[in-house]
């Protein structure tokens, strides 16, 4: 069949590599052994399945600069940057081998009489669709837990990241983990779907796209399975006082611009009460006139190019929508030449007639807004269709944690940039999906919570 799993150079726009597509055949051959291993893996003795999470950490460890250079190599993120990514990647797998034991253990209810207990215990075969932008981090959040839980996995990677793909059923083989307890499938959407229907898959995880996860959802529904969605977000960066206002902007530049603007939980809408927004824009001018495009796999490079030239066409679609509808494009929005480059813009003035008013921009631009006060902030920031993650800055603790509990998202960072660990539960409300991943709530979402009652 056709090559559709490719890597494609960001930096040069090159082709490097390519891999055909699976056959219906090997979808199905996939299928059945990740079926037929959930009979072993489910029974494998607890101790013996987190031995294998504890080598995948240190594995990830040990092969660090090798995963971090095919990260970079294949999506283009600064190999800093993709260093840390494997960093994350080797908490999260230590994280749950550390912590399944206590996770598992039988909860006990109270009863009048007898005894009740809730026990987590796997259910069978997932589906994890995957995306580009941290082709590591994403898997490992979905699949550490699900692996100390006794559930197996199929993985359905993104197409622009089949290296990366292939590395990680290295890492967990080294690690010990038996050959049908993950199962990468460089499938086709079609067979996505007939692997949806199949009865022995049991849940689905996507992290993607809006548009990715309505198909998803629907198709779940249809076949009466659980899934979980992360989606994409516009998370807002709320600052309410002009106190160290230097000092906030640094983070908001370097947030807006880490993995070149391309993750969900990027600060995406900065909010800035009047008080503090021509020093504030003032700071983020300077910073941003610094920040100077580079190959990304030298260390010194902030800013790398985006995944794909599509990527870059999209953004600059929503640029020239926002400015023929009175948006005014402050700095940069210049593609290069060579590569999928783009100079990280600046808008001010949105509208609600802007596409980015309701839609995510998903690379260098970074958005502000002048508002009058915290109302105004918290009004703006819920008129999103998205509700991730959130940031709010300020020096008044009162006001921050009022300001905190009133958005509508699934996560709110106080005085810092929405962070991702491995202890801290990790999702969204509104149209950025639902579920939970990380944290003791990750190991929950694809369990079957079984009451055990005895009197």
């Amino acid at each position: 069949m056709s090559a559709t799993y490719q890597t494609v150079d960001p930096s040069t726009g090159h082709v490097t590599a390519e891999y055909p597509t699976a056959s219906d055949g090997e979808v199905a051959e996939a299928i059945e052994a990740a079926h037929r291993g959930y009979r072993t893996w489910a029974a494998t003795p607890l101790e013996e399945r987190v031995a294998v999470l504890h080598r995948t950490a240190s594995i990830y460890r040990e092969r660090a600069q090798e995963l971090a250079e095919l990260i970079t190599l294949e999506m283009g993120k600064p190999i800093k940057q993709a260093r840390g990514e494997i960093a994350v990647s080797a908490e999260i797998f230590e994280y749950y081998a550390d912590h399944a034991e206590e996770f598992l253990a039988p909860q006990k209810l109270s009863v009048e009489s007898g005894s009740a207990e809730i026990h987590l215990q796997p259910t069978g075969v997932l589906l994890g669709i995957m995306p580009w932008n941290y082709p590591h981090y994403q898997v490992a959040r979905f699949a550490a837990p699900n692996l100390a839980l006794g559930n197996t996995i199929l993985l359905k990677h993104a197409a622009n990241c089949p290296q990366s793909a292939l590395a990680i059923v290295e890492v967990l083989r080294q690690a010990g983990l038996p050959e049908d307890a993950y199962i990468n499938i460089f499938s086709t959407h079609e067979q996505l779907s007939d692997v949806i229907a199949d009865p022995r898959i049991q849940g689905v995880s996507l992290t993607g796209s809006e548009r990715a996860g309505a198909i998803v959802a629907e198709q779940c529904g249809r076949h009466l399975k659980k899934v979980v969605l992360e989606l994409g977000g516009s998370d807002p960066f709320i600052v309410l006082d002009s106190d160290d206002v230097a000092a906030t902007a640094k983070q908001a530049v370097s947030g807006r611009l880490s993995n070149a603007g391309q993750a969900c939980t990027s600060p995406k809408r900065l909010i800035v009460v009047e008080s503090a927004y021509d020093r504030f824009m003032e700071e983020v001018e300077q910073r941003l006139e610094r920040i100077q495009l580079g190959d990304p796999a030298q260390p010194e490079t902030r800013l790398g190019p985006l995944s794909s030239k599509t990527a870059r066409q999209d953004l600059i679609g929503q640029l020239d929508d926002a400015v023929a509808n009175g948006a005014a494009l402050r700095a940069g929005g210049q593609p290069a030449e060579e590569g999928f480059y783009l100079t990280p813009a600046l808008l001010t003035d949105l509208n609600r007639e802007c596409r980015l008013w309701h839609e995510e921009a998903f690379g260098p631009v970074v958005m502000v807004y002048k508002v009058a006060d915290e109302d105004e902030a918290v009004e703006l920031a819920n008129d999103s269709p998205y509700g991730l993650g959130a940031a709010v800055f300020g020096s008044d603790a009162a006001q921050t944690e009022r300001v905190a509990q009133r958005l509508e998202t699934g996560m709110v960072f106080i005085n810092s940039n929405t962070d991702s660990q491995a202890n801290l539960p990790f999702g969204g409300v509104k149209r950025s999906g639902f579920g939970r991943e990380l944290g003791p709530l990750g190991i929950e979402e694809f369990a079957n919570k079984k009451l055990v009652r005895r009197v």
